[in-house]
C-alpha cells in the first residue's frame, strides 16, 4: 500500500499546494500593511471569536466542563480577567488564570452557587 502511485500523487499534490500558500504569503508579506485595517479587522475577529468561545463554554458547556456548577465557571472567568488587566491586558496570563481557578474549583470540590 505504501508504494502505492496514488499515495506518492497526494503527498506531492499537498506538499505543492502548502508549499504554494507559503511563497504567496512570502511575496505579499512586504506589501501588507501590519497597522492597517485588514490586520485590525483580522485582530477584532480573533478576540470576537476568542469571546464567543468563552461565552458558550459558560453558558452551554458540554463534556466535562458540563460537569462542573455555574459559579465554578464565572469564578473561573473572574480571575482570568482579573489577571488579564492585571498582567496589561495579557490573554496568555488570563487565560493560564482561569484554567488554573476552574482546576482548583474542579478539585476543591466547591460550588458557589
Amino acid at each position: 500500500m505504501a508504494d502505492s502511485p496514488a499515495i506518492w500523487a497526494v503527498l506531492a499534490a499537498g506538499a505543492a499546494v502548502t508549499y504554494a500558500a507559503r511563497g504567496l504569503g512570502v511575496a505579499l508579506s512586504g506589501r501588507i500593511d501590519p497597522a492597517g485595517a485588514v490586520f485590525r479587522w483580522v485582530g477584532c475577529v480573533a478576540y470576537a471569536l476568542l469571546a464567543a468561545l468563552v461565552a458558550r463554554m459558560i453558558l452551554l458547556p458540554v463534556g466535562p466542563l458540563q460537569e462542573t456548577a455555574t459559579g465554578q465557571r464565572l469564578l473561573a472567568v473572574l480571575a482570568a480577567l482579573a489577571v488579564f488587566y492585571a498582567a496589561r491586558r495579557s490573554v496568555a496570563a488570563g487565560a493560564a488564570a482561569g484554567t488554573a481557578m476552574m482546576i482548583a474549583l474542579a478539585w476543591s470540590g466547591l460550588s458557589p452557587f
